[in-house]
């Protein structure tokens, strides 16, 4: 259902790397100051989050899993910021779904829309990471926004020492990015 342009949107952002000076890290705080009138991105940090098993689940949800999925379900929408690591999406990226995609039927991630941006130093700029998300997406039932894709290659040279995004290109693909995340978002949202 679609709603006016003036409509909130709450997002919450997950960085897919623990490494305080990560470009993933950098770019979802780009986005967060860089995030359109009517748009919060309010990061949250996956530090916390323990390992999925399911006897631990069996046992009640860690502090930390329990406060991802309360952070999700008062979101109108999920921003992932993944790296790519060996080819892939990385384990920390990937345990965050693997814990929001619980219980089946009570999942956060269930029917909320989400989108994937990325940085790697390398020339794909996380494109394979970015493909194997949208595959975990479809057994979740997110509504992932298919396009405008980013994927930040050569990150390195696109963020200073301090991770501040400086290339103004990407800058400025950041914000086409976030608008059309928040009309994508704002499609879904419940009156």
């Amino acid at each position: 259902m679609s709603q006016p342009n003036s409509t909130p949107v709450r997002v919450v952002g997950l960085a897919g790397s623990l490494r305080q000076g990560s470009y993933n890290r950098a770019l979802l705080r780009a986005a967060q100051g860089m995030a359109p009138e009517g748009m919060t991105i309010e990061i949250f940090d996956l530090l916390a989050v323990p390992l999925y098993n399911a006897d631990v689940e069996a046992a009640g949800d860690p502090e930390g899993v329990a406060a991802l999925k309360a952070a999700i379900r008062a979101a109108d929408s999920v921003l992932f910021v993944t790296p790519e690591y060996n080819h892939g999406v990385p384990g920390v990226m990937k345990n965050a779904v693997d814990w929001a995609s619980r219980p089946p039927r009570e999942a956060p991630l269930g029917a909320k829309p989400v989108g994937i941006i990325g940085a790697s130093p390398g020339m794909t700029g996380s494109a394979r990471g970015q493909s194997q998300l949208r595959q975990a997406f479809e057994f979740t039932n997110s509504y992932c926004m298919p396009q405008p894709e980013i994927l930040v290659f050569r990150a390195h040279e696109k963020f200073d020492a301090e991770g501040r995004l400086t290339d103004e290109g990407t800058a400025k693909f950041l914000g086409v990015y976030l608008e059309a995340f928040k009309a994508w978002t704002l499609r879904f949202k419940a009156g």
